[in-house]
């Protein structure tokens, strides 16, 4: 009995370290540390900034989307959760528990959910982003689920951008490739939130945002852009367009720190000769700080009011 009760109690801690409790037990960066790029920019980082991303809590932000999809445009909700957590640099995962070799990042979890027709989506994308040093994201994945199938794609940043995917589509299929170091659409969002003015402006080689690359089914590539950054009192817009794919963001930030987001616009290229480009928006609803991995009961479902979501 005493070997059972040992047993049980092992796997029990097993699951709690496994928890997303984890997930706020980061480090607050030294100005150099431990598994860093040596040869990356090293970041200045101000108190303001460590009072803010490390306060145990996320940002949570939900908003009201209008997604296009099919020639028509949908109504749903999208959400970004921005947390800092520790990253383990060698195997490109959140730590499980402390350690001088663990790297802070700036994770977004960012969710979208619309209806089209008879069938919803689900889309999920996570960016990671290295806050010591000004290198690009360390991983970027993203998955969609639909009642057709799913896919999901992954990029894993090491001496070159190490890229798998997955699909139900037979010419997507399942791959592995690598792509030459460049900037990434998703990163984007990471790099506002920490300093806006490292944000590449003018001609540009950028990998689109893989949810584009997903629905689109374009190929997982650089595409020459061109990218601005427009400052003003109250709100800042950052926007990139790709003439090729005739693809355009605009992301509408606040121009003082944390730089929270506001709202973003999306249009691409029309899928039908006889019909025009519908332009995909999200607009601010709420944003609150909460430790939401330790809100998981029946009664914090009454939290998703404070969010607007149904």
């Amino acid at each position: 009995m005493r070997t059972e009760t040992t047993v049980a109690t092992l796997f029990l801690a097993f699951l709690f370290l496994m928890s997303c409790d984890t997930s706020e037990k980061n480090l607050i960066p030294s100005s150099n540390p431990e598994g860093s790029s040596s040869n990356q920019k090293q970041r200045s980082l101000s108190k303001q900034f460590k009072d803010y991303w490390y306060d145990g809590t996320a940002e949570i932000t939900s908003y009201q989307l209008t997604q296009e999809r099919y020639g028509e445009l949908r109504e749903g909700t999208a959400v970004t959760i921005f947390v800092t957590e520790d990253f383990i640099p060698k195997a490109q995962v959140k730590a499980d528990q402390a350690s001088e070799e663990n790297i802070p990042v700036l994770k977004l979890n960012a969710v979208k959910k619309f209806v089209t027709g008879i069938y919803p989506y689900s889309i999920m994308t996570s960016t990671f982003s290295p806050i010591p040093t000004e290198e690009h994201a360390l991983k970027v994945t993203n998955s969609v689920q639909e009642w057709c199938g799913q896919t999901y794609l992954q990029l894993n940043s090491r001496s070159e951008f190490e890229l798998t995917g997955h699909s139900y589509f037979a010419s997507e299929g399942d791959f592995e490739t690598t792509l030459e170091k460049t900037w990434l659409e998703d990163e984007l969002w990471n790099r506002i939130r920490i300093n806006p003015e490292e944000l590449p402006t003018g001609d540009v080689s950028m990998i689109p945002s893989f949810e584009f690359l997903r629905l689109r089914h374009k190929e997982a590539m650089a595409y020459k852009g061109y990218a601005k950054l427009q400052q003003r009192d109250s709100l800042t817009s950052y926007s990139i367009e790709y003439p090729e794919i005739q693809r355009s963001l605009i992301i509408y930030f606040n121009s003082t720190f944390p730089f929270e987001i506001e709202k973003w616009e999306e249009t691409n290229a029309s899928q039908s000769l006889d019909s025009t480009s519908l332009k995909t928006s999200a607009v601010r609803l709420r944003r609150i700080e909460a430790a939401y991995w330790e809100q998981n009961k029946n009664k914090d479902r009454t939290l998703r009011d404070s969010l607007e979501l149904k």
